[in-house]
């Protein structure tokens, strides 16, 4: 039987490029794009990541889907790893965020997490925190 321990890893992030293209602008709504986007980590999280991103949006509301490769150190212990997440937000009420580790995407040290992530930019800064699950 595996013993499985959570544990709750905050850290903050730059962003440190952002290329996004329009891929589809009507006259009669808003546009999408596509944007590859790279970070840096500090804290529980220690690496960078690139992640593609689907972005839709107006001054009413906005939401964004993403796949991200990270690779750095969680909790001590180094690889990589695939998240995916998003967000929607309508401007009225909090921000509604998901994400999670994909299973089977980790390497080295970080194969066999699990879990859940979530991102938060506002007046605070940049942040994420990540709930992982891994087998000891």
């Amino acid at each position: 039987m595996t013993d499985m321990t959570e544990h709750v890893l905050t850290g903050t992030f730059d962003i440190t490029a952002w290329d996004e293209t329009v891929y589809d602008a009507p006259e009669s709504s808003p546009p999408m794009a596509r944007a590859t986007v790279s970070k840096a980590f500090h804290g529980d999280l220690e690496g960078t990541s690139v992640a593609e991103v689907l972005t839709a949006g107006s001054a009413e509301g906005r939401g964004y889907v993403a796949s991200e490769r990270f690779s750095g150190t969680i909790n001590g212990r180094a690889g990589t790893i695939v998240f995916q997440h998003g967000g929607i937000d309508d401007g009225t009420s909090e921000p509604f965020t998901f994400g999670r580790i994909v299973a089977g995407t980790g390497t080295a040290g970080l194969a066999g997490l699990s879990g859940e992530i979530t991102y938060a930019h506002d007046e605070h800064g940049a942040r994420v925190t990540l709930r992982i699950r891994a087998g000891s």
